[in-house]
């Protein structure tokens, strides 16, 4: 080994300077946002609270599209109370929302952040690799995000806040359920979304392969419909809505796997 190539090596104690600012510049860049989310209060919490209003987006597109058809179709209003039952509940809500955005605000630059960290002991080729498959993992789960706040939580919501079973009994949902139920069906949607992904690595590891992919199609619709009721309410409408993009992302890791065969061809 050359003078040059140790020279170049870096200790264990260097690694973990490098981690400790690294740490610290993805802590500096999260705070700034959170702080910001925070002071943006009233536009911030519109948009959070948008999906429990009848007219929100979705159901005014829903209509615009059954309109095209022909048919006079409306939802039917409702309304839902929240509310708060502890003295720091909303500001303690508050707080943590703030928090959760400014991770979310984050993270391409905590993915930058990583990919610095661990390039150096990266091939060219490798590093190529990892850009692209970091780029993708995150454009799936803003889809994913935006695929829960657009479609199944309103939706949950609607279904959930408004059912009873009794006309004597009138819901009223705490803010902490509020904002636990969104945040969950949101990491669970981002989560869910990285199927073509996970079937990518599995393919490179020879577990799985495009033509077992495929012929159990019939399988994997059933499974997807499974875990997309149970990731729903009890709704026949919510359970088509999710099922579709995740059935279409099983057909694109299907092509992945066929891509990742031949290249190994």
């Amino acid at each position: 080994m050359t003078k040059e190539n140790d020279s170049n090596l870096m200790t264990f104690g260097g690694h973990l300077e490098v981690l400790r600012r690294m740490l610290f510049r993805i802590i500096a860049v999260a705070g700034t946002l959170s702080v910001i989310v925070f002071t943006c209060k009233e536009t911030i919490w519109r948009i959070l609270l948008a999906p429990s209003e009848y007219s929100f987006t979705t159901y005014t597109l829903i209509e615009n599209a059954v309109s095209l058809c022909g048919y006079d179709f409306h939802f039917e209003k409702f309304h839902v109370d929240l509310i708060a039952t502890d003295l720091s509940s909303q500001f303690m809500t508050h707080v943590t929302t703030s928090v959760y955005l400014g991770l979310l605000g984050a993270s391409p630059y905590i993915l930058y952040e990583l990919f610095r960290f661990v390039s150096p002991a990266l091939y060219e080729n490798e590093k190529k690799y990892s850009v692209s498959v970091a780029i993708v993992i995150y454009l799936l789960f803003i889809v994913g995000v935006l695929m829960s706040y657009y479609v199944l939580f309103p939706i949950s919501f609607r279904f959930l806040g408004t059912y009873s079973v009794s006309e004597t009994i009138r819901s009223t949902i705490t803010l902490d359920s509020y904002i636990e139920t969104f945040t969950t069906l949101t990491f669970v949607m981002g989560v869910v979304f990285q199927l073509p992904v996970i079937m990518f690595f599995l393919a490179k590891m020879g577990f799985v392969s495009s033509q077992l992919l495929a012929k159990y199609r019939k399988h994997a619709l059933i499974v997807i419909m499974i875990v997309a009721a149970i990731i729903t309410p009890p709704d026949l409408m919510t359970l088509v809505l999710v099922t579709i993009p995740l059935y279409l992302l099983y057909e694109v890791s299907v092509r992945i796997g066929s891509g990742t065969y031949i290249i190994k061809k």
